[in-house]
């Protein structure tokens, strides 16, 4: 009976921090693209045209491939699926930011989560003063690497959970480095 309460919650926190992290990159995605769209009502100069190409081509890479790609989205993957087997009841209950690595990783991990994280507010405070067309330009990249970003979670996911070699780190603080 205790094994399959374990296996329950396991189960309920791998869901809901998948869930709540597809959930919270697909809001994003929504808000931005709203604001990119209002933004094309706006009279679009060539600089703006070539400032958001750039940027975009810059965050499709930068944010896109090196940052979800290579480095959050398989480490995401892989706690949500050490979440499956290993959960606690705080970790099910805050399983969107343990998938994250706000909490339960190494301390560098944290930091390095942390910083991002003001890093993006910091970020957000700045272009949101930005006038149409130039927010529209910033943002229309922000929302590709966004995209980027949920795809390649999508798939480091589906990969994470059936794929038996697997093998990325969970870099979870209190276990073995292998997701096995």
């Amino acid at each position: 009976m205790q094994r399959e309460k374990a296996a329950m919650l396991g189960i309920v926190a791998a869901c809901w921090g998948a869930a709540g992290l597809v959930a919270l990159l697909g809001y994003a995605i929504f808000r931005l693209t709203g604001i990119v769209v209002d933004g094309l009502e706006e009279t679009w100069r060539w600089h703006h045209i070539a400032v958001a190409g750039a940027n975009a081509a810059f965050m499709a890479w930068s944010e896109g491939y090196r940052g979800f790609q290579l480095r959050f989205s398989p480490r995401s993957a892989a706690r949500v699926k050490w979440l499956a087997q290993h959960a606690s009841a705080a970790q099910a209950l805050l399983a969107p930011l343990f998938v994250m690595g706000y909490f339960g990783t190494t301390r560098r991990r944290m930091i390095g989560v942390y910083l991002l994280t003001g890093f993006i507010l910091v970020a957000i405070v700045a272009i949101h003063s930005l006038a149409q067309p130039w927010r529209a330009a910033l943002d229309v990249g922000v929302v590709v690497g966004l995209a980027w970003g949920l795809a390649s979670f999508v798939v480091a996911l589906w990969r994470a959970l059936t794929t038996a070699g697997f093998a990325v780190s969970a870099e979870v603080s209190d276990a073995p480095k292998s997701t096995h």
